[in-house]
């Protein structure tokens, strides 16, 4: 599941629309782990949006329209899970264009039993946006944190029982500068990642 509704305001355009090494940011994402997944579903905010990447992504992957409307990634995570076959679901934004494929095929095999698998820093920061759930568990803890009226994956991920966490220091050793977590929010994000392709 890649989270595709927001608008950058410092591009002026959808951020997986943003143009790095001639290829928009969520065909990065979506070519650094199909070999690692069965499907791939694409949220979006509005059905705009749904033509934009729909004719941009054919095959490639299915988009689907929030449906709520409030507009978060809370609501994006649960238009997602509702709408993917799997049972363990791999959440990802559509700005980060260096994946790893190896961390992304470790959370989802310890995800496995467990109801999320998600890195964290030694600050305690962890990284919702890029973890592995169980869809179920993780559909039922996101219908819950809203019903709470709450709109970030943080509620979610405390309605959900079962979360591993790992530690940023073990995905250290599958990816030593971290760049899996590397998203782009500006231009000069933009700029170092296009000299890190080079």
């Amino acid at each position: 599941m890649i989270l595709a509704g927001g608008f950058s305001r410092r591009f002026g355009q959808d951020k997986g629309l943003i143009d790095l090494a001639g290829k928009p940011l969520i065909l990065h994402v979506i070519d650094r782990v199909y070999k690692v997944v069965d499907e791939t579903v694409v949220v979006v905010n509005s059905s705009v949006q749904k033509e934009t990447f729909e004719s941009l992504l054919g095959r490639k992957a299915n988009v689907v329209v929030d449906k709520y409307e409030a507009q978060s990634p809370l609501v994006g995570a649960l238009t997602g899970f509702e709408s993917v076959k799997g049972k363990y679901s791999l959440l990802l934004p559509c700005d980060t264009p260096f994946i790893s494929i190896k961390v992304a095929q470790f959370l989802l095999e310890i995800c496995v039993n467990k109801g999320a698998a998600i890195p964290r820093w030694p600050s305690g920061y962890i990284e919702p946006l890029q973890a592995a759930y169980q869809t179920k568990l993780a559909l039922a803890a996101a219908k819950k944190a809203l019903e709470q009226g709450k709109l970030d994956l943080r509620s979610m991920i405390a309605c959900l029982m079962g979360a591993r966490y790992v530690s940023t220091m073990v995905l250290r050793q599958m990816d030593p500068k971290l760049l899996t977590f590397f998203n782009i929010n500006t231009p000069e994000d933009l700029k170092r990642a296009e000299s890190l392709l080079k």
